[in-house]
């Protein structure tokens, strides 16, 4: 089997997708391993340091104020748990992309079940905070959950009939 090769837009939106959510795989693996090797203290120091210009200009930043409160607090077991959280999600994104795009078959429901249980989550979540960033992710990894159907059922049924495995 053959690298994923999309041809049509909805192919396309597809590979797109499941490269972003790669690229975001590989963004919790750097952070979970940040959050291991770099001290809650030194966390603050740094947010602190990067945020100090922007609140002395506006002290109610909106992206400063909530860098700064997170920052606050990661102490401890926050810090364990986020980073075990962060690598594992990262961990499990990164091979699910990567066996999507070399076609493996068993790889589509298991990218359907992963993001489907985050999306519950994600919609847990806006039920009790409601945001722009969180709505805007749940519509998009639905989205994605649709595409990856999409060429999952193609997939199968290109197998089934003994065809080649399109590389659509």
């Amino acid at each position: 089997m053959g690298w994923f090769r999309s041809k049509d837009l909805l192919d396309r939106t597809f590979e797109i997708g499941i490269i972003l959510k790669g690229l975001d795989g590989l963004l919790e693996l750097i952070g979970g391993a940040l959050l291991l090797a770099v001290s809650p203290a030194t966390i603050n120091r740094i947010v602190g340091g990067l945020t100090q210009h922007e609140l002395s200009e506006d002290p109610r930043d909106f992206v400063a104020t909530h860098l700064l409160r997170v920052s606050h607090g990661l102490t401890g077991p926050a810090v364990g748990f986020a980073a075990a959280y962060l690598l594992l999600h990262g961990i499990v994104k990164v091979v699910l992309v990567l066996a999507l795009l070399r076609n493996k078959l068993w790889a589509y429901p298991w990218t359907i079940a992963f993001l489907a249980a985050f999306i519950g989550y994600q919609l847990y979540r806006i039920v009790l905070h409601p945001t722009l960033g969180l709505t805007a992710l749940t519509i998009l990894d639905a989205i994605i959950v649709w595409l990856t159907w999409r060429e999952y059922q193609k997939q199968r049924t290109a197998r089934q009939h003994g065809q080649a495995v399109p590389t659509t």
